[in-house]
């Protein structure tokens, strides 16, 4: 139980017990803010701490976040000490931690020297370093850059550790047309939103589980804003690929493409609920090279009963193939997740082995850390890395993790964003995350879309 007179940082309290599998019964926590000092008092199963932390503060902003700092280093330093535990990234549980690193150096700081206050391992530090050096020349904080998102929520079937709102496509195929429709007409309404368009994104869900026709309907609906940018289409499963699904990407000018097989092992492709075996995958990623797609490929660490050597053989066979990224996913287990009822905990442990092991073979491999981000869940408060060769990183995936650019978002369940660089300041506008509620309501939402991006 968490008492806090401090009711905005009930949140930061709670996320840092979320991390340790041991937990007090009961934190009780006070806060004040005096004369440059912050003073945390806190009361863990009976036993008192108090800790005073001074801070220069020049707006409210900044006050916000210290308090928020500070709060959560405390709490972690006294769990630590308590139950032994260290975590990777120690007091640190923003899902954004390159972002803030940027806004270190921004302010004339090494965010080194922030990290290692907070108990972020020098592994994580190092990672941190090399993403950020791997997106020099990509990262750019510029008002009026904007990417843009298209929804495709229809997938072949749910897999077992999903959480996203989707259902199988054969259950949903009714809304299908009036879906389309009212996507054309989200398009059509957004050309004067964009600015500067510095990249596109059809995700989902799975895109390709749309029939040809269909999956037409939607490129052509795009084809106005695809003039010589970055254009991914997250294809998805092996058991949707078609040679004639592929040709129609690389007629409408896609560049980059998502082939996501998620293991190695038909045993575990069976146990999650995914329809496809790995020489589905195969052939698919072979299709796909005839057409020369820049292609990436995803893998989940923590998959059920997977062991640490078949998620190595795993990563091993991607990195063979040479694709232009890599992505290693931790599982992240959600509210939604059939995955989430069926397991009460995950072993840590050998979670936190697949990450080290695919660090040290994607880096032997020629591979660049490029984009992280981290989510609440996630087996042994690991990380989400998105890998790429030289020169072949994902100008999309930069823009949205480090939240740069304004990211005008088409369809059900999108989010939209608006940022502003000088201040700082983001906002987000939401569409409705049910199909229906989506289609009846599709004026109301063009007409706030337009007046967000004004």
């Amino acid at each position: 139980m968490i008492t806090t007179d401090c009711a905005f940082l009930e949140n930061e309290i709670a996320d840092i017990l979320r991390l340790f599998k041991t937990r007090p019964e009961t934190v009780k926590h006070s806060f004040r803010f005096d004369g440059g000092v912050f003073y945390n008092a806190f009361e863990v199963d009976g036993d008192t701490f108090a800790f005073e932390d001074k801070g220069q503060v020049c707006d409210e902003l900044l006050l916000k976040r210290l308090e928020r700092r500070f709060a959560k280093l405390r709490l972690y330093e006294i769990l630590s000490e308590k139950y032994g535990e260290k975590m990777p990234w120690g007091a640190l549980t923003g899902i954004r931690p390159t972002k803030l690193a940027y806004t270190e150096l921004e302010g004339g700081n090494d965010f080194t020297d922030l990290f290692e206050k907070m108990h972020v391992s020098q592994e994580n530090i190092r990672l941190v370093r090399d993403i950020l050096q791997t997106q020099e020349g990509i990262y750019e904080k510029r008002d009026g850059n904007t990417d843009l998102f298209v929804s495709i929520p229809f997938c072949p079937t749910k897999c077992a550790y999903c959480s996203f709102i989707t259902a199988p496509i054969d259950k949903t195929c009714s809304f299908l047309p009036a879906y389309l429709a009212c996507l054309e007409k989200e398009l059509a309404a957004a050309t004067d939103s964009v600015k500067t368009l510095r990249s596109i994104y059809i995700g989902g869900g799975t895109p390709f589980a749309l029939d040809t026709p269909d999956l037409q309907q939607v490129l052509q609906a795009v084809a106005p804003f695809a003039d010589s940018v970055e254009y991914t289409v997250e294809a998805g499963r092996p058991d949707v690929f078609t040679e004639e699904k592929l040709s129609l990407l690389k007629e409408y000018g896609v560049t980059r493409i998502c082939i996501n097989p998620q293991t190695f092992s038909d045993v575990t492709l069976q146990k999650i609920g995914r329809k496809h075996t790995v020489a589905d995958f195969y052939r698919a990623y072979a299709i796909a090279e005839k057409y020369g797609f820049s292609v990436n490929i995803d893998l989940i660490a923590g998959l059920t009963e997977e062991t640490v050597e078949t998620f190595e053989e795993g990563v091993e066979k991607a990195a063979a193939l040479q694709a232009n990224n890599i992505t290693v996913h931790c599982l992240s287990l959600k509210s939604g997740a059939k995955l989430k009822e069926e397991i009460s905990y995950i072993e840590n442990g050998f979670v936190s082995d697949m990450v080290a092991s695919s660090r040290k073979i994607l880096s032997e491999a020629g591979y660049l850390p490029y984009y992280m981000y981290r989510q609440k869940y996630q087996a042994g408060n690991n990380e989400n890395v998105g890998w790429t060769k030289a020169g072949k990183a994902c100008i999309y995936n930069i823009d949205v993790m480090e939240e740069t650019a304004d990211n005008l978002a088409v369809g059900a369940n999108a989010i939209s964003k608006r940022v502003w660089t000088a201040q700082g300041r983001i906002e987000r506008l939401g569409s409705p995350k049910d199909l229906k509620t989506y289609i009846d309501n599709i004026d109301t939402i063009i007409e706030k879309k337009r007046k967000f991006f004004e």
